[in-house]
């Protein structure tokens, strides 16, 4: 239930504003928590529309994205090492906030704060809004009385996953919307086109070529049987999600993603990238070699490359370098090998990491430019052969008929 209130604070100054509570002595419980002593607490009628009511359902809810986690970061950044006490910053960011799904996560933690609760502790009551490694960093920052500068590096790698999610969706763009225009142009053909085609030909009784009769038969089958075929793509998409949330069923998926042409390797860079740079990050603020590869590897969205990151910390739990471990998983080309065992040597392996993350990214760069001029060829083949396919399906009966005609004359 939604209550407005007015009161006053510890300096004699009054407060008004609305807080959601059970009833109205649970409301002024919470009041008085916060340093308010209540004068009136009335409950507000509920004038959401039906529509507000509709996105409170969780099917609904608008996820927290990146540039919203951003630019909390960053406002924690700077609130933090202003110095303003940690519970009035949430709560006053809570209260600015334009994501809705946000400012209750926010003023739930600044509940969990005043509670006693520590900040990273009070985040993992919120997994879908917050990552391991984004807690990891919290927490590190937390015992070691940097938590500023533990919002700065998370607004950092934050930053460059959404650059790296941008270019790709750019990348993309276009052959995306090569074969969404052929493959509606294909549903024209074959439920609008190719019958028409096929009534002609029956009404004439003509004898049709081998590859006619093949589209005529996919186009009878798509005409007869297309809600059956669009309930079997909706159930064996679910089955396939169902199953990708799976243990074995995401180590798989992951796996074989990675092997895809042309764009499994430039996916195992990103990942690798994104590795050695969160990997560097906490390992420069001070967290144990064994206990940062555990969270990166929870980070990591590659379930098959995560796995071969925690071989790794067991190699290192069992007293092999991080240079010998590296080279068993397989993941690294010999000049990575090689900058980590200059790390190693000099004592500066999250510099040395964050020399192959750099690495990593002009791969990217490069292949990301690439990646368009590598897809055209093949969707430009694939569109010639459709084309000719019903060029010749849909024209040979009508020269043949017209060769007959001919003759006939």
């Amino acid at each position: 239930m939604q209550f407005s209130y007015r009161g006053k604070d510890n300096r004699g100054v009054v407060q008004q504003g609305s807080l959601t509570a059970a009833n109205p002595d649970a409301a002024a419980s919470e009041l008085m928590r916060r340093g308010i002593t209540p004068l009136t607490i009335r409950e507000q009628e509920d004038t959401s529309s039906a529509l507000d009511k509709l996105n409170q359902l969780p099917l609904f809810r608008k996820a927290v994205t990146l540039d919203e986690l951003i630019v909390f970061c960053r406002q924690m950044h700077a609130l933090t090492k202003a110095g303003i006490p940690l519970i009035r910053t949430m709560r006053g960011l809570a209260e600015t906030t334009r994501s809705p799904v946000l400012a209750e996560v926010l003023e739930d933690i600044t509940n969990r704060l005043e509670g006693g609760t520590t900040m990273a502790t009070a985040m993992q009551a919120h997994p879908k809004v917050f990552s391991e490694l984004f807690i990891a960093m919290i927490h590190v920052g937390e015992n070691t009385g940097m938590l500023d500068d533990s919002f700065k590096r998370l607004s950092e790698i934050l930053e460059l996953e959404r650059d790296t999610k941008r270019r790709v969706k750019q990348a993309l763009r276009y052959p995306t919307f090569v074969v969404i225009a052929l493959l509606a142009a294909l549903m024209v053909v074959n439920f609008l086109v190719i019958p028409r085609f096929a009534s002609v030909f029956a009404k004439l009784g003509a004898d049709l070529p081998f590859l006619t009769h093949v589209l005529v038969g996919t186009s009878n089958f798509l005409l007869g049987y297309w809600p059956l075929m669009l309930f079997a793509v909706a159930a064996g998409a679910v089955l396939i999600r169902q199953w990708k949330r799976t243990e074995k069923g995401r180590l798989m998926w992951d796996r074989y993603k990675l092997k895809l042409p042309i764009i499994g390797p430039l996916l195992e860079l990103i990942t690798l990238s994104r590795f050695a740079r969160n990997f560097a990050t906490m390992l420069k603020a001070g967290m144990p070699v064994t206990h940062a590869l555990t969270v990166v590897a929870d980070a990591t969205d590659n379930a098959w490359i995560g796995s071969h990151i925690k071989d790794m910390r067991l190699g290192i739990e069992r007293g092999e370098s991080l240079l010998r471990t590296a080279r068993h998983s397989e993941m690294f080309t010999p000049l990575i090998l090689q900058m980590i065992a200059v790390g190693e040597e000099t004592g500066s392996v999250d510099d040395m990491l964050n020399n192959v993350a750099d690495f990593y990214d002009e791969d990217v760069d490069y292949g990301l430019k690439r990646l368009a001029e590598s897809i055209e060829p093949i969707l430009i083949v694939a569109m010639g052969v459709l084309v000719l396919i019903l060029a010749l399906g849909v024209f040979l009966p009508i020269w043949d008929l017209g060769a007959a005609a001919m003759g006939r004359g």
